[in-house]
């Protein structure tokens, strides 16, 4: 199975982006965070990036849900 990009509910802090894109690179989610608030604080850019994200990626449940509807139309035909 492809991996998917999705934001964790249950590695989450603010809207779960850093945790997602951690469980989606199979790295520790502080690492992510560290990069986010370096960003942050060197040029301001990670605050918007993140909340772009936050706005884009969807929630862990609802890639979930595609998924099996995607898998439940595989083994209806």
């Amino acid at each position: 199975m492809k991996k998917k990009l999705y934001r964790s509910e249950s590695d989450r802090k603010i809207a779960g982006v850093c945790g997602g894109i951690a469980e989606y690179f199979d790295i520790d989610s502080t690492l992510i965070r560290l990069a986010v608030v370096f960003l942050v604080l060197a040029w301001g850019t990670g605050l918007i990036a993140y909340f772009v994200a936050a706005l884009v990626i969807p929630n862990e449940s609802e890639v979930e849900m595609v998924i099996k509807k995607e898998e439940k139309k595989k083994k209806s035909k």
